[in-house]
């Protein structure tokens, strides 16, 4: 079996629940999942790159907002040692890890072409798939379904698509993540959805760093090799957004692992973000075009209809370059007969499709998003994701509020 997953938050969202006995529900588990905790792929730490700061013109320079140096400094941090290599220091005294903690001061040209295409995954996997020691109702393994490539340009087929970005202790990572609505700025949404696994290490560490979107990564649908000379406008026709705020579950926080199926069922996140370089003042959504409604009441799985989940698969046999989808009705996965039962779907993609967002039809006849890629087996052939619920309506509204009229 195999992983997928990586996160952050800036504040966190939900409520804390005990955890039942580890022995009957996790443990059992947790050498058959490897989840990608690791966001999916890792490269070169040692990456540098020309640093101005963030978020904020003056006199055609970027300036790193007061409150994120303030931020910093509260935790011994001076910015330009930050922004000049030393958000590279991961000692466990230094990672910040509490949701008040998030900073992510924008790095210019970090993420340059090369970077973002060499980020790789881990050596997650394990071999065992016994998962008999699951509570609550799983449904027999759903039957594999080969992932279809989506034709280019990504951005005429599958306008809120996009990757993230981000460093962690293991390397340079990579997600897939969904433009969402804001329902305090509508269209004018900056708003992102994608695995909790995505920015925060879970109970083991802190908040990642460096985290950033691309939406419509490689919209042309370019091979590895022609991207070796591809430009930064042709990998991220849309620009490099920098999360300046985000936010997962305190269950993801508390109790999520990069391995086996810990918080899993509260595997989400929201990321606020803004341009690297300026948009002329368009937000996200005014930039891609559109972004999708979230569904926190989307139906049981006995009442489910299909799903379509969407990512950037980045493990063998795919390569992290192109985007694709998988469409399936979902069956029921349970973890732990204390949290909520995971929705599961048969699916070839592999880690790096992470934090991709599930898309249905509404009662409405609309598409809206009611979940993400979380886990999956080592050997590939089916994906889970958490159902959304009150905890992570709280995290999508207290991002939303918190950039209420900006």
């Amino acid at each position: 079996m195999r992983s997928i997953r990586p996160s952050s938050t800036a504040r966190r969202g939900g409520t804390a629940r005990r955890r039942t006995s580890p022995v009957l529900a996790v443990v059992a588990l947790a050498s058959a999942f490897a989840l990608t905790a690791t966001a999916c792929e890792s490269g070169d730490t040692g990456a540098s790159a020309d640093t101005s700061a963030s978020a904020g013109a003056d006199d055609g320079k970027l300036k790193i907002p007061d409150d994120i140096r303030d931020r910093l400094k509260e935790h011994g941090i001076d910015i330009d040692k930050w922004k000049n290599g030393a958000w590279k220091n991961w000692d466990k005294d230094d990672w910040l890890r509490e949701a008040q903690d998030y900073v992510n001061p924008i790095i210019e040209d970090l993420w340059d072409p090369d970077r973002m295409r060499d980020a790789e995954q881990p050596d997650q996997g394990v071999d065992e798939s016994d998962i008999s020691g699951d509570q609550g109702v799983t449904d027999p393994t759903p039957e594999p379904v080969q992932a279809e490539a989506v034709s280019p340009s990504y951005h005429a087929n599958a306008p809120t698509a996009g990757k993230v970005f981000f460093d962690s202790p293991e390397g340079t990572m990579v997600c897939s993540a969904t433009v969402v609505q804001d329902p305090a700025n509508p269209g004018k949404s900056n708003m992102v959805w994608t695995a909790g696994h995505c920015v925060h290490a879970g109970k083991k560490g802190g908040w990642y760093r460096n985290i950033a979107f691309v939406p419509s990564y490689n919209d042309s649908g370019q091979s590895a090799t022609e991207l070796e000379s591809a430009t930064k406008e042709e990998v991220a026709p849309y620009g490099v957004w920098w999360g300046d705020w985000a936010q997962t579950s305190d269950q993801w926080i508390e109790q999520g692992g990069s391995t086996g199926g810990d918080g899993a069922s509260y595997d989400f996140a929201v990321i606020h973000v803004t341009p690297e370089k300026g948009s002329d003042g368009k937000s996200l959504e005014e930039t891609v075009g559109s972004a999708l409604p979230v569904d926190f009441d989307a139906p049981a799985v006995p009442e489910a209809k299909e799903m379509t989940a969407i990512g950037y698969p980045a493990a063998a046999p795919y390569d992290g370059q192109t985007l694709h989808r998988c469409q399936a009705r979902p069956g029921r996965l349970s973890l732990s007969a204390s949290d909520p039962t995971m929705y599961r779907i048969g699916c070839s993609m592999t880690a790096g499709s992470s934090g991709g967002g599930w898309v249905a039809t509404g009662s409405d006849g609309k598409p809206a998003l009611v979940s993400n890629t979380s886990i999956g087996p080592v050997t590939s052939g089916w994906l889970a994701g958490p159902r959304l619920g009150d905890e992570a309506k709280g995290v999508y509204d207290s991002v939303s509020e918190k950039f209420a009229g900006q």
